[in-house]
Formats: structure tokens, sequence, C-alpha cells
């Protein structure tokens, strides 16, 4: 939504589109877990009242829209892509299974997942982490506002001290609000890489695709 106050805002959409098209270009297979924040979050303030599980559902078909702008904003840059939902939306969008992700990303296209996981309770992260899981991923990135993980808020201490590398136990222990939990927890159970980054630093995500030493790495200790 970048500036607005909520919604999709077109220039940053176009941003993203150009970064992604521009990753393509490698031959790496991508695949995209979008988040829906930007129209209703299930922990949100405007969810406070609401049963938990009604809140989350509302969210994923939240996750649901920006998918479909996302694949139309693609789809007009000539980037081939396929939507895949965890939440069923017959007629809409087509249904998560992991065969079909690993054909469509067998074909040169973008996958994205929409949905979450299908279930309430769940964070986009788990999800995330839990589709990286299952299609063999290398690496699950998370593109954020801040450029890697920090020993405390980098908005409010000024002083934050960013790492180049934490391990999931560390990530943990300290609390450093990598991803939530679970997704960490699941990540270092399957031994998946994670990568944090600013999605607002202009080529990152290229940076991150090359390997070199963008944001924050969270892995296994020595």
């Amino acid at each position: 939504m970048g500036d607005d106050a909520f919604g999709i805002n077109r220039r940053v959409l176009d941003r993203v589109v150009d970064e992604i098209r521009e990753v393509m270009t490698t031959g790496v297979q991508l695949a995209l877990v979008v988040g829906g924040g930007n129209f209703f979050r299930g922990v949100s303030v405007g969810a406070q009242g609401m049963d938990r599980a009604q809140a989350d559902y509302m969210g994923m078909l939240a996750t649901v829209m920006n998918s479909l702008a996302l694949q139309d904003a693609l789809q007009k840059a000539g980037v081939p892509v396929a939507v895949l939902s965890g939440l069923a939306v017959e007629g809409v969008v087509e249904g998560y299974s992991r065969q079909s992700a690993l054909q469509h990303l067998d074909a040169g296209r973008v996958v994205i997942f929409a949905g979450g996981t299908g279930n309430p309770f769940f964070t986009t992260d788990t999800a995330a982490t839990l589709r990286g899981a299952e299609i063999g991923a290398d690496l699950v990135l998370k593109a954020t506002k801040v450029d890697g993980v920090y020993d405390r808020d980098p908005v409010k201490h000024r002083d934050a001290v960013r790492y180049d590398r934490v391990t999931y136990d560390e990530a943990l222990a300290r609390r450093l609000g990598v991803m939530d939990a679970t997704a960490i927890a699941l990540a270092r159970e399957q031994n998946l890489p994670l990568r944090v980054f600013s999605i607002n630093k202009p080529g990152s995500l290229l940076r991150v695709v090359r390997g070199e030493n963008e944001g924050t790495l969270v892995q296994r200790g020595e």
C-alpha cells in the first residue's frame, strides 16, 4: 500500500513487478507468498471483538485479492504466473496442491501462493515456510520494511545493531522478531535457510538471488 492508508499503491506494485521480472531473467524458480494486511489482518484493531477464526478467514481472502492484483500486473509485464490458493475460492483461483505448484515452477512460471495455509491461527510467515518446505525451496526470503534483523527495533532505537547472520535458536531465544516462532521452528526442523531483507531497497531481491550479502541470513549454527 506504500504511503497510502490502505489498498494497493500502483507505483509500489509496478516496482515489485519490475524486481520480480529482473529476477526471472536469471533462470531461478520463484514462488511468492502474499499477505493481506493492506486490506485486513486477523489480529488488527479492526478485528477486535470478532471471532479469531472468522477474522483470519477474512485476512486470507485479503491475500487472494492481493495475489490477483499481482498476477494481473505480472501478466501485463510479460511474466508467466499462476496463483494457487490454500483457501478454496472456486472459479477465481486454482486450489493449492504441491504437484500443481511444482508443475507451474518447472514450466517457468512465477507461482503465487494465496490464502495462507488455508487454516486460521497461522501467519503468512508460517505459510511461506510451509510452502517453501513443500516445494523444496533452497531459501525462504522475507521481504519487509527493514533491511535485516536487529537486536532491537531500529525505528525506535538509533543504536540498534543489524546482524549479518543469526541461528534459528538465537532468533527464538532473543525474540528478534525475524518471523513468528512457528515459522522459525519449522524452518529449523527442515533446515531451511531464511533471509530477511528490505523490499524497499531497489535491486535487493536480485542481490539476494545472486547470493550477495543482503539483509540477514538465519540458519543453523556451525
